[in-house]
This record gives structure tokens, C-alpha cells and sequence, in this order.
């Protein structure tokens, strides 16, 4: 693939806006200066620097976002800033979606992808992926409400009870939720529906991934091939309202931003 075109698939501009770029100096190929766009390169394990900043060719992006609160989920926010804009340019501007939707209160984990069957994979509901919230509650949590969580409760406009893969109480007023579904408000829902409600909202993980102890709010990783394994397993909380008693599974993954 000439060089132009493969800075064009890694978001760097349009054809002649990475000829250009080429052209000017300011592209490196395996760390020499390369100043002729048309030179062909296989994409395959490429390390290239843009201004001095280092990239490695990704036919597909694949990233992990420590949302912070305060940001929309969309391209045109309404009233807080946009997930996207703690993105660098050229992975916006390749077209990356979040995968599924985080209120703007709603922090951590979210997925961001360019690849249009990766985010079905992981907001169809009939996948059954499961994601992992810890919920802080305005009120003491009892057993009477983590059992009907379990259940299933009755929420308007579902033509079915809904219930928790797994529930587990951390204290008196947090829990370890665990859904499969991605309805809007779902867990904030399902909480008013037992009676509580729920003062911060945080997703720890999605099938087997776990947001990285170290990736602070408003950075992002790149999700290898271990980190999109540990994604599909998909592994259940067991179901039960009493402390975790297993670590979650570790995660891989190189700081990106």
C-alpha cells in the first residue's frame, strides 16, 4: 500500500492532505524520515511517527475509554463535551463509534471501535454480553431488594420483568451489578424499581475485560488480541447477594493517550 494511502486509512487526513504530509517531512517509517508518499509499505506490524508521535498501523481500532463523568456518548453533544474529544484526531476522524452508550453522569469502561461488526457484536442484545457496574445507592441496600434484582422487576415500556445476571452487595449502600441488556437508563431503572436509587454509576467491566486499575478517568488503551479475548468470554457473576470473593480477571493493554 503506497504511504499516502495508508496514513489515509489511519486517519491522518484526506489522499491529498497525507501526500502532503509525507511530502513535507514530517512522516518517519520504522524510524527513518520517508518523503516519498507513493513508496509501498505493508501495513502488517508498520511502526510510523507523525510529528514525532508514534503510531502502529491498526487495520481496525479497538479501544478502551475510562470515561469520565461529564461527557456525552455522542458526535454532537447537547449540553456537556463529547467522549470523542479525548481522542486524538486521527482516530476520530477514522471513524470510531462507542460501542453501546454511557450516561453523561455514567463513568468508566466504554468500547470504541471502527469496526461496524465489533459494535454489534457487543450492543445486540441477543449476544447476552455481560457488563458489570458498581452502583452506589441513596439508600441501605437489603436483601428483599437484591433478591428481586435477581428476580426480575417490572420497568415501563418492557414487555418482560427484567433481572440481574448477578448481584452482589459490597456495603450497606453499594452493589456489583451485573446486565446483559443496554436499555436507556437501565440500571438507574431498575433500581427505582426496588425502591432505591442510585447516586453514581461506574462499569467496571464487559464480558471478561476489566477497565485496567491504572487507566485513569479520560484515557484510553488500545485492546490487543488478549484484551479482545478476555472481551468475548463473556463469564457470569455468579448469582448472589453477598460479598465477591474472586478478583476479576487481569487485563492487557498498552497506555495509548
Amino acid at each position: 500500500m503506497e504511504l499516502a494511502r495508508l496514513l489515509q486509512s489511519q486517519g491522518f487526513g484526506s489522499r491529498a492532505e497525507c501526500r502532503a504530509l509525507v511530502a513535507s517531512g514530517r512522516v518517519c517509517v520504522n524510524g527513518r524520515q520517508c518523503t516519498d508518499w507513493a513508496r509501498p509499505y505493508e501495513g502488517e506490524g508498520l511502526v510510523f511517527s507523525v510529528d514525532d508521535v508514534c503510531w502502529r498501523y491498526r487495520q481496525a481500532a479497538y479501544l478502551a475509554l475510562h470515561k469520565p463523568a461529564g461527557y456525552e456518548c455522542s458526535h454532537r453533544p447537547q449540553q456537556h463535551q463529547s467522549v470523542y474529544s479525548l481522542l486524538p484526531l486521527p482516530l476520530a476522524r477514522r471513524g470510531v463509534q462507542a460501542v453501546g452508550r454511557l450516561d453523561q453522569d455514567t463513568t468508566g469502561l466504554l468500547l470504541l471501535s471502527d469496526d461496524g461488526a465489533f459494535v454489534h457484536r457487543y450492543t445486540s442484545p441477543r449476544k447476552l454480553v455481560e457488563k458489570v457496574y458498581e452502583v452506589r445507592t441513596r439508600h441501605v441496600v437489603d436483601d428483599g431488594q437484591v433478591r428481586a434484582l435477581l428476580a426480575g422487576v417490572t420497568l415501563r415500556d418492557e414487555a418482560l420483568p427484567v433481572a440481574a445476571v448477578g448481584c452482589q452487595r459490597l456495603d450497606d449502600r453499594q452493589l456489583r451489578l451485573s446486565v446483559t441488556l443496554g436499555r436507556y437508563h437501565l440500571v438507574k431503572r431498575m433500581l427505582a424499581a426496588v425502591g432505591n436509587r442510585v447516586e453514581s454509576l461506574h462499569r467496571v467491566a464487559i464480558g471478561g475485560f476489566v477497565l485496567p486499575a491504572d487507566l485513569r478517568a479520560g484515557e484510553w488503551i488500545w485492546l490487543e488480541a488478549a484484551d479482545l479475548d478476555l472481551l468475548a468470554v463473556g463469564r457470569l457473576t455468579p448469582k448472589c447477594g453477598g460479598p465477591v470473593h474472586d478478583d476479576p480477571p487481569a487485563t492487557l493493554a498498552g497506555q495509548g493517550s
